[in-house]
């Protein structure tokens, strides 16, 4: 009788670890994205239960492996198809307008301010997502500087005037509008190809992730000129981050952070060598040299770049945001507007 009630004991036992293990599906960003996916995301989620101590299972698939839309990541975490979605910050703006309030064209020139507008901004942002979306935002980071790569020869923002440029999200539109020129939002893996066949004269990315995506083969001129950072990040479906307890919460949330923060460090390092690489110069240790030419910025641009915030990117934002989030502006001019004296 010991016998048998012993060892229905340890077969409870078992069952109860088993049911305690993790398992989580990760939708992540596209392979062809560059070195942060391929060096930093995939790895970690890859080593998740070694690193963060968790008792877990991880799936990670990439979303153009997926052959998932890289515009769909919030409609993807509200379904629950994937726990844990690596979103990219100005596609899903579309669905989740608050969401570019952290990288408003003009906002975020460089690393520093970036870190100090998404760290003001985000509770708003997590606090719209798990409204709208029922999922957590656990971390966002950024692509690196968005800059212009044309296939016609231009010499700065002003010979946009008439040419098709593929952005990222709507303040982008609206900044390259004001030159004359078309916002066309295109997802990322579209845009090699359509460069080469002059569906869009231009486009707008980050040094890196144009490297890795072979846009300088289809190109001539590269604008370095910051029109924002691109601020992706982690969302987690909140019926999956409520089924862990206390400790794995803490345990997910200190490995995301210091996943984030190598990133942020990771993106600054890869933006000064993918501009060497992109433009034949030394050193170029993480991606393939080419031989754009690399147009000087110019007093004229860098202040149509500081102006577009308060003069059309913040304007045409408050607008749509405000339609689904009445507090959107306050909010914002309240975080963000207030450290910039607005």
């Amino acid at each position: 009788m010991r016998t048998i009630l012993a060892t229905t004991a340890l077969l409870a036992l078992g069952h109860t670890a088993a049911a305690e293990t993790v398992s989580l599906r990760v939708l992540g960003q596209p392979v062809g994205s560059g070195l942060i996916q391929q060096q930093k995301e995939q790895p970690f989620f890859e080593t998740l239960a070694e690193t963060a101590g968790l008792d877990a299972t991880v799936e990670y698939l990439p979303v153009d492996v997926a052959g998932i839309p890289d515009n769909d990541g919030m409609r993807v975490i509200r379904t629950g198809l994937f726990d844990i979605v690596s979103f990219r910050g100005p596609q899903v703006s579309r669905d989740e307008p608050t969401m570019l309030g952290l990288d408003l064209v003009g906002l975020n020139p460089d690393f520093k301010s970036g870190k100090t507008h998404t760290k003001a901004f985000l509770p708003v942002v997590d606090a719209s997502v798990q409204d709208r979306f029922n999922a957590k935002v656990l971390g966002v980071w950024p692509a690196g500087p968005q800059v212009v790569f044309c296939k016609p020869e231009i010499s700065g923002l002003a010979d946009l005037e008439g040419l098709k440029v593929r952005v990222g999200d709507q303040s982008a539109a609206a900044f390259v509008g004001q030159f004359g020129a078309t916002g066309i939002p295109l997802p990322f893996g579209e845009v090699q190809q359509s460069l080469a066949r002059g569906v869009v004269d231009c486009a707008i990315t980050g040094p890196s992730s144009a490297n890795s995506a072979g846009w300088p083969e289809v190109t001539t001129t590269v604008l370095p000129i910051a029109l924002q950072l691109a601020v992706n990040g982690y969302a987690i479906n909140l019926d999956s981050w409520n089924k862990l307890d206390g400790t794995q919460q803490e345990q997910l949330q200190g490995a995301i952070d210091t996943l984030v923060d190598d990133v942020w460090a990771y993106s600054e390092e890869l933006y000064v060598d993918a501009m060497n690489c992109n433009t034949g110069q030394q050193p170029c240790e993480h991606g393939t040299s080419y031989s754009l030419n690399s147009v000087p910025v110019t007093d004229a641009d860098l202040k149509a770049v500081a102006d577009a915030l308060v003069g059309s990117s913040l304007p045409a934002w408050v607008k749509q945001c405000n339609a689904v989030n009445e507090t959107c502006e306050a909010d914002w001019m309240a975080s963000v507007g207030a450290k910039l004296g607005l």
